[in-house]
């Protein structure tokens, strides 16, 4: 019996053997107690990323339609981890919530388009990851079922998604009308700088631009992060965004290889429009999940620096800020997910004297945001200094410069909230407030990776062998 289908294809095997088996669960009803439904979904979470080390191999199947290699590997588990996080901090949550399993089959049906979408060999392949991708998606915006926001949400989701589908499925039918291939390897070779083809790939990069809420196409993202739940806020930020950009590395960067010049104008336009944008639009919001729509917004101005270099190092740096940005972003989430499960509360007037009741929390949330601003000596200034130094290679200085001001003024608006947190005075602050087990699990995950990446060369060393090009 032929063995390399299970073994080249065992990320996604094991995702859809997890959602079988929930969905099992859920049919039986045997198991009634939500706490142990829970405890045990995470345990299968934990599994299913420790076997993401194991067994990885290099192939391709149904044609070239689907492959992998040990660094598409890396990227997959690198999601699978994320979603673990996400998982241990939406405990307190997800523990009353009368959809428990329904909320886990549409997460990892939503994590099992991306992982097509990262191994894809075609745009066919691609396009159905992404559809799979989407959709789950859109419904767990709307997973709280009795809130208006969350609905009107979802709806703003969906409609936007569906644009951004269609214009980036009109520009690979041009692509393949040009060329008469919708395989990747076969691309390159075949683009040859027409108009029409030229076209084409900004169509594409318009698609993608919207995945990613890189500006001018960020304008759905901030009413879906208010309206979302936190848990869901925390996979929109982290988990859409980095296999977004996995897949921006592995399919549109050979795309450009032969129009760099016009690749680099369109990535310096957006990083300049997504950077400013997205620190004018943070400095002036009052609900924190807003807050930090718009600072993720700015972050991939920031990623999209680094690839711009087009080069290892700068995708070495962009891999290596998204595995920072994981830690600092779900730190912080997991913070504001125990508030809003507890009290209700998700302004950022609502943290102030949150130190006095909650020092330990204020401490953790701290930490995250001095890691997302790049303050020294957590991971997160050493991954915008990657960044920025990957930028650098092309020589565009002024653009350096501009990223460098820009962090400036994302020091303000990430320490007004620590200000609220330490400084302000509250009459009536957020009481003392006790997580369970598992989202405290979580936050000592978030921390100690924060100082760990920032305090040891390994992983950067490790992702940059993975993906030297």
């Amino acid at each position: 019996m032929n063995f390399d289908f299970f073994i080249l294809m065992k990320s996604e095997l094991s995702l859809l053997l997890i959602i079988f088996l929930l969905l099992f669960l859920k049919i039986w009803d045997g198991i009634k107690n939500p706490i142990t439904l829970l405890h045990l979904t995470n345990v299968l979470l934990l599994i299913n990323f420790l076997f993401g080390f194991i067994l990885n191999s290099h192939g391709e199947l149904f044609n070239g339609m689907f492959s992998t290699n040990s660094s598409l590997a890396l990227e997959k588990n690198i999601l699978n981890f994320g979603v673990l996080i996400i998982s241990l901090q939406s405990f307190d949550w997800l523990k009353t919530h009368k959809h428990l399993l329904e909320y886990y089959v549409l997460l990892l049906s939503t994590l099992l388009g991306m992982f097509y979408m990262i191994s894809s060999g075609n745009f066919l392949m691609f396009y159905l990851g992404l559809e799979l991708a989407s959709i789950p998606l859109a419904a767990l915006v709307n997973f709280d079922l009795e809130k208006r926001k969350s609905s009107e949400a979802a709806m703003k989701m969906i409609l936007s998604s569906a644009f951004a589908s269609g214009v980036m499925l009109f520009g690979i039918s041009i692509l393949y009308g040009t060329t008469g291939s919708l395989t990747f390897s076969e691309m390159p070779g075949l683009i040859t700088g027409r108009t029409l083809q030229l076209a084409a790939l900004i169509f594409i990069f318009s698609g993608f631009a919207f995945k990613l809420s890189a500006v001018p196409f960020h304008f759905w993202t901030a009413d879906v992060y208010e309206g979302a739940p936190v848990s869901v806020t925390s996979f929109l930020s982290v988990i859409s965004k980095a296999a977004m950009v996995f897949v921006f590395i592995s399919i549109l960067m050979p795309l450009f290889v032969g129009n760099l010049h016009l690749f680099y104008i369109i990535l310096l336009v957006t990083i300049v429009l997504t950077i400013l944008i997205g620190n004018l639009f943070a400095i002036r919001q009052s609900n924190i999940k807003r807050f930090l729509a718009f600072s993720s917004i700015a972050q991939v101005g920031y990623v999209l620096l680094g690839l711009s270099a087009g080069n290892s190092m700068g995708v070495s740096a962009s891999i290596y800020f998204l595995i920072v940005y994981l830690f600092s972003n779900l730190a912080a989430f997991g913070v504001i997910s125990l508030v809003s499960v507890h009290s209700g509360k998700e302004n950022i007037d609502d943290y102030k004297g949150f130190y006095k009741t909650n020092p330990v929390l204020s401490w953790a949330i701290t930490i995250a945001l001095f890691s997302l601003a790049g303050i020294p000596p957590t991971a997160g200034f050493f991954g915008k200094l990657f960044l920025v130094t990957a930028g650098a290679s092309k020589g565009n200085f002024a653009l350096i410069a501009f990223a460098a001001l820009n962090m400036v003024v994302s020091l303000y608006y990430y320490l007004r909230i620590v200000k609220a947190i330490f400084v302000d005075v509250n009459e009536d602050p957020i009481p003392k407030l006790k997580g369970s087990l598992s989202l405290n699990l979580g936050l000592l995950l978030c921390f100690i990776g924060i100082v760990i990446t920032g305090f040891t060369s390994g992983l950067y060393q490790y992702i940059a062998q993975a993906f030297n090009f």
